[in-house]
């Protein structure tokens, strides 16, 4: 029951905006290569899955999503653990990282080509700058916030590093975590749109664009919908995953109790 409530209220909000957008281009005095009414972009997203082109930008989007974000959670958690737990390292390391981290991973694009060349690598190594750092930063957080008690009684048990990092540490953490892998998420979802749009010959920014210069801006809104969808099934995925996790670790009883 309560899936269906939530199946009606998903319905009812699409109805709504779809009812104003239609609403818009009919009060409006745009052409319609301007804004395209609903039914010519359905007509246009149906257009692109059955020729198979939106597969195969998703298929790249997708991949260089996944190797971008996944090393940037690696790379984010394993450097975060050991910052956060050796503090005095952190201290010089914090004022580095709070002069990169508000540099837009775009910003650093001349210099990825250069460095990485054309392809697939210059998406991925802008995908990974996005998301490494609220996933560092919410780690080191994270670890700095363990419940001493933890600690003492994982020494009591004679529990010693690396374990009580990995152990301990990690799933007591872990929910300051997640807080980072779904800011993470968002943030290297809509720079891997930006690479490609900058610098790629595939994906689903570069689709954006080549609808663009084809004066295609029915596709141009299509692009935009597959992937704002694309994206909420993303972060839906992330949470399923964190769920699990949680379970795995007890940490939802904790929060019960």
């Amino acid at each position: 029951m309560e899936i269906l409530k939530k199946i009606l209220k998903v319905v009812i909000s699409i109805s709504v905006l779809i009812g104003i957008w239609q609403l818009a281009v009919m009060l409006g005095r745009y052409q319609t290569s301007l804004l395209p009414p609903p039914a010519k972009v359905f007509k246009g997203m149906s257009e692109l899955i059955k020729d198979g082109t939106l597969f195969t930008h998703f298929k790249v989007s997708l991949t260089r999503f996944f190797i971008g974000y996944l090393s940037a959670i690696i790379a984010g958690v394993i450097l975060g653990l050991f910052l956060g737990w050796n503090k005095r390292i952190w201290s010089f390391v914090e004022p580095i990282v709070q002069v990169l981290r508000p540099v837009s991973p775009i910003a650093w694009f001349p210099f990825i080509v250069l460095w990485f060349g054309i392809g697939d690598a210059p998406a991925i190594a802008i995908i990974f700058i996005a998301g490494f750092y609220p996933i560092l930063l919410s780690t080191v957080s994270g670890v700095g916030n363990v419940d001493g008690i933890y600690l003492k009684v994982a020494d009591n048990f004679g529990i010693r590093q690396p374990q009580m990092l990995f152990k301990i540490v990690l799933p007591a953490a872990f929910p300051l975590i997640a807080n980072g892998l779904h800011i993470a998420l968002g943030s290297a979802w809509v720079f891997l749109v930006a690479g490609e749009m900058v610098g790629a010959q595939s994906g689903l920014g570069y689709l954006i664009i080549d609808a663009r210069n084809s004066l295609r801006s029915d596709l141009v809104l299509a692009g935009i919908i597959f992937i704002g969808v694309l994206g909420l099934l993303l972060d839906r995925l992330i949470r399923l995953l964190e769920s699990s996790i949680e379970k795995q670790w007890g940490i939802s009883q904790r929060r019960g109790n």
